[in-house]
């Protein structure tokens, strides 16, 4: 029983980290290791590649990033940049978020 908590939680953690994305993508450009640094700072400390390249990967599929690869002191770095699509998604996120903080926070 404690496996499925376990895995429910992850997959509440995996929402909130796509939302984290979309709203700093939204912001500018955005990397693989600079999503891991600003999420570490807001307590998502075990944040694999194994969770987020995919995600990543994930949200361009459906239309929500696309990326470019840019070499940056001779290495090449993917930068994903948020699309009109994905900028409709994270207002209507936002939307649905401060409804449920409302009601989940009143409590």
């Amino acid at each position: 029983m404690r496996y499925k908590g376990y895995v429910m939680f992850n997959e509440f953690f995996k929402g909130f980290v796509k939302i984290h994305i979309l709203h700093h993508a939204a912001e500018g450009p955005v990397y693989g290791l600079q999503i891991v640094k600003e999420l570490g700072q807001h307590g998502y400390t075990n944040l694999s590649p194994g969770t987020l390249y995919p995600t990543l990967h994930g949200l361009e599929e459906a239309g929500y990033l696309v990326s470019e690869q840019q070499v940056v002191e001779g290495r090449w770095r993917k930068y994903y940049r948020i699309t009109p699509a994905g900028r409709k998604a994270l207002s209507q996120i936002r939307t649905k978020l401060a409804e449920l903080a409302q009601e989940v926070l009143a409590g």
